[in-house]
């Protein structure tokens, strides 16, 4: 199945009042091992890009066709959307350039002003070429790809503007950081996330830094709005783990275990587990 844009998978996700998984790439084994879960799940998938990993990866380009081959190898029958997460406004046009089916335009960390001019004129784009469009308020704690947020919470006001401009989903700043959560972390503001959801309506929300978030906050935060919640640290974390375990138990010594196929296999089957697991939590298993 070719690749589509996220617009029906968190259409129906926000009736059926679940949520789409963003799954950050950063190799062929992170890809395959999505994929593969999310078939076996038969549940909707989207695919996450940062630039940093888009540059490690030798390019969007290398990307686009690396996922399209294996969505045709593998079999792949589950809608499957390739997205740029926490683009910048070059970014953006290089992927719409280079075949992504949708993008990420994060212009939080502009005046107001300059974040709904820039993201108006994507929006123009994507709609004349069919492609889903992510916008963001509010920055999101923690750092990814040298921007740094303090985990702030959206003006709900300020995601009313940003949402009316025809984005397909929004990003919003409830007090949510990228990678660990530090002991002293306030929670999500729920507050907050309601009263943007009262603002935003059929919009659906986007939940950043899904890794660590307690299980129930997570399901509260799909009671109130939130589609797609991205997930990038917890997948990076067991891998290591798993490659880890293997190297300590010097199984790399052992035979042809130092053939990269055998080395990364560990890592990559803990990838499918921490996938499955968290496409259990959304509750978009069986939703394909």
């Amino acid at each position: 199945m070719p690749l589509v844009n996220a617009k029906e998978m968190l259409t129906k996700a926000k009736e059926g009042h679940y949520a789409v998984g963003q799954f950050n790439i950063n190799n062929l084994e992170w890809t395959k091992s999505i994929l593969l879960t999310a078939q076996e799940l038969q549940s909707p998938v989207i695919l996450g890009v940062s630039e940093g990993a888009g540059k490690y990866m030798c390019g969007y380009k290398t990307i686009v066709g690396m996922v399209n081959g294996m969505l045709e190898e593998l079999g792949i029958t589950v809608p499957v959307a390739l997205h740029l997460d926490h683009g910048s406004y070059e970014g953006a046009k290089a992927c719409i350039e280079a075949g992504f089916s949708s993008i990420m335009f994060d212009g939080s960390h502009y005046p107001i002003e300059e974040n709904v001019a820039k993201t108006k004129e994507l929006v123009a784009i994507c709609e004349d070429k069919g492609l889903s469009i992510e916008a963001e308020v509010g920055s999101i704690g923690g750092e990814e790809d040298g921007v740094v947020g303090a985990g702030e919470c959206a003006d709900p006001e300020e995601c009313k503007m940003v949402a009316d401009l025809g984005v397909t989903m929004l990003a919003a700043g409830i007090g949510n950081i990228h990678g660990k959560y530090p002991e002293n972390w306030a929670g999500l503001s729920f507050e907050t996330l309601d009263a943007i959801q009262q603002l935003t309506g059929a919009m659906p929300l986007v939940l950043h830094g899904g890794t660590g978030i307690p299980a129930d906050m997570i399901k509260k935060a799909i009671s109130l709005g939130v589609s797609k919640i991205n997930v990038n640290t917890e997948c990076q974390l067991s891998f290591a783990e798993a490659t880890r375990k293997y190297i300590e138990e010097g199984k790399d010594l052992q035979g042809k275990g130092f053939d990269p196929r055998k080395l990364l296999a560990p890592g990559a089957e803990a990838i499918k587990a921490t996938v499955k697991e968290k496409m259990e939590l959304f509750g978009s298993v069986g939703k394909a």
